[in-house]
């Protein structure tokens, strides 16, 4: 921290101001020793003309030291045109420096380089307030702070986005998500998710859509394997793109679409199932850490638990979570650990036929929980 700030200092040239001031203030306290050191009791060493001119320059004058030579107040009155000139400076650079700092921040310019474990979205919707306002509705402990917005919207659409109260603060960087540049600017590499958006900020085709969100999701993979990447995409095709990539959630969002309206047209009811375990405001379907000591033991043991403890029905577990990249190397290790040589080439195999984020619904009673699950539950 203290190496950025006197770099920052060197480089926008403030430090000849600074000194000049500081060996200007020198000049006058030794002057004004050489003046009034034996004549005045006030005056008794470098210390005390130190004070004198530090009170004396920032207008305060206390009174406790007052100059009685003609030399001595000569000096005094240069010490208090060097302090107002001094103070005015000083202030006038603070000031630049706010501008230009809230200009930058304003124009998505502003690097987000103090934020960690952040949420990073790239893309633009065209209802962001309502869909950020889901995002903090499912995100209880999640903040407008902690949010940063990668997009090419101008910024007279982020000001109208933060007169919403709830995300006032929310960060902002404007650039092409594509660039590496920028994704550093939004500080993906300490962020704790990346969500890439089906771009409607955009004048593009779908095929132009799904194209840059794949070299995007790349791009961030290549930033860091471990970084959570969500990706919503249009079309399928696309998918196996992002599986090589190892993405750890991918939402076909005209797929799911698609399928509610099929379901609807049936008269099935499924679409108001569906509308009312994903309701915002209800939260009933959601997933879980998995309670200690739980690593083991059987689904039946551990539906019992959460229906006698949150009154709450388990309807499955989500195998693999987190980043894949460490789970596939933690099953490697374990997988090259037999001794028996037909016994690993099948453990391989199982590693390599690893997903992450894996749902498995009502297993059975008998079904082991696995290290690195969560719960599916529906909440009453």
């Amino acid at each position: 921290m203290l190496t950025r700030i006197w770099q920052r200092f060197l480089r926008r040239r403030t430090w000849p101001v600074v000194l000049a001031i500081i060996l200007i203030f020198l000049l006058t306290s030794v002057s004004i020793l050489l003046f009034e050191h034996g004549t005045n009791q006030g005056f008794r060493g470098f210390g005390d003309v130190i004070w004198w001119t530090i009170v004396t320059a920032s207008t305060v004058g206390y009174g406790d030291k007052v100059p009685e030579t003609s030399g001595g107040r000569v000096i005094a009155i240069l010490v208090i045109v060097i302090g107002v000139l001094a103070a005015s400076i000083v202030t006038g650079r603070i000031a630049s420096w706010l501008v230009e700092w809230k200009i930058k921040e304003g124009s998505g310019l502003a690097s987000q380089k103090k934020l960690g474990q952040h949420l990073v979205i790239c893309g633009w919707k065209n209802d962001m307030p309502g869909f950020l306002m889901g995002i903090l509705k499912a995100n209880r402990q999640l903040t407008s702070e902690e949010i940063v917005l990668v997009s090419m919207v101008k910024p007279a659409a982020v000001e109208n986005l933060r007169s919403v109260p709830e995300l006032q603060n929310i960060g902002f960087v404007r650039g092409d998500y594509v660039d590496e540049a920028v994704l550093h600017r939004a500080n993906v590499r300490q962020a704790a998710k990346v969500l890439v958006l089906a771009d409607s900020g955009i004048d593009a085709s779908p095929q132009e859509v799904d194209s840059r969100i794949v070299m995007t999701a790349m791009t961030i993979k290549s930033i860091s394997k471990d970084i959570d990447t969500c990706v919503e995409l249009i079309d399928s095709k696309f998918e196996r793109y992002l599986r090589s990539v190892h993405c750890d959630e991918i939402f076909l969002s005209p797929h799911h679409n698609r399928i509610l309206l099929a379901n609807a047209s049936a008269d099935s009811g499924v679409s108001h199932i569906i509308s009312d375990l994903l309701d915002m405001d209800q939260n009933r379907l959601v997933t879980k850490e998995l309670p200690a000591g739980f690593v083991g033991e059987t689904f039946g043991s551990l539906s019992q638990y959460f229906m006698e403890s949150e009154n709450s029905i388990l309807i499955g577990v989500l195998e693999n979570t987190g980043n894949i990249y460490q789970r596939k190397r933690e099953a490697l290790r374990m997988a090259q650990r037999t001794p028996d040589l037909s016994r690993l080439v099948a453990n391989l195999q199982e590693v390599k036929k690893l997903e992450g984020n894996h749902p498995v619904f009502n297993p059975g009673p008998d079904y082991r929980i696995k290290p690195y699950s969560r719960v599916i539950l529906v909440q009453t």
